[in-house]
């Protein structure tokens, strides 16, 4: 799947997601699946492990929601 967002693309599959940023640094991050969390009050998604942490936020709820589908992965935080 891959998703965009007003920051740059989110490609995801079962097993990692890959966030690339636009702007001329081209950073990248990337995680597996299960070192994933996201976080519905913000639209937030945080990536920890291995002492490496990063975080991005999202445009809406949709796109979290689409996300968390693809990855199997449960939004914390809902209301």
């Amino acid at each position: 799947m891959i998703l965009e967002f007003s920051q740059g693309k989110l490609i995801a599959n079962a097993h990692e997601l890959m966030v690339r940023l636009n702007g001329p640094g081209r950073i990248t991050f990337q995680a597996a699946a299960d070192a994933i969390e996201l976080v519905g009050i913000a639209n937030v998604v945080t990536a920890f492990g291995g002492g490496i942490s990063w975080s991005v936020q999202l445009d809406s709820a949709d796109q979290l929601q689409a996300l968390a589908e693809e990855l199997g992965v449960k939004i914390k935080g809902l209301r």
